[in-house]
């Protein structure tokens, strides 16, 4: 198969003081997903930026980027269209406050308009639970590879 495009996405890595980690429970063209927030990098924008502007339209906190973590050193091809590749960039980050941060508790718990439309995209965030986090607790290949890290690095 043929290789039409690639996408470059940029990924945070966001722990709060009670050692949960921060993910997006996402319903994509009648898909759910559990990612880390974060997303595409636009034309002349460095991964840093974007992942500040991600963050801000998806948490609306202010983030702090900080150290690099992962970039997908492998094919990936995209789960919505398998002629793009995906290259994915993870790095922590930080927030200052994230006490009025709008989260749920349970896994894709959507509102019933969110859901509706099947080609609609709708998100909400959910802290996850250290010692609960595992890679069944996300969805994308490349994410599980990341928190296989992240747990490795941390035990």
């Amino acid at each position: 198969m043929a290789i039409n495009h690639f996408s470059i996405r940029v990924y945070g890595i966001l722990f709060d003081d009670n050692k949960r980690i921060l993910v997006s429970d996402e319903f994509i063209r009648g898909h759910y997903f559990t990612k880390f927030p974060g997303g595409g990098l636009e034309l002349g924008e460095g991964t840093r930026d974007c992942l500040k502007r991600e963050f801000k339209e998806e948490t609306f906190l202010d983030v702090e980027v900080g150290n690099h973590l992962y970039t997908t050193d492998y094919f990936q091809p995209s789960v919505f269209n398998p002629s793009d590749q995906i290259i994915s960039i993870y790095y922590f980050v930080e927030a200052k406050d994230v006490s009025n941060l709008a989260v749920k508790t349970k896994i894709f718990d959507f509102e019933p308009h969110q859901v509706a439309d099947p080609k609609a995209q709708s998100e909400v965030l959910r802290w996850v639970e250290w010692n609960e986090f595992n890679e069944d607790a996300v969805s994308l290949p490349i994410d599980k590879i990341v928190v296989h890290m992240l747990k490795a690095s941390m035990s």
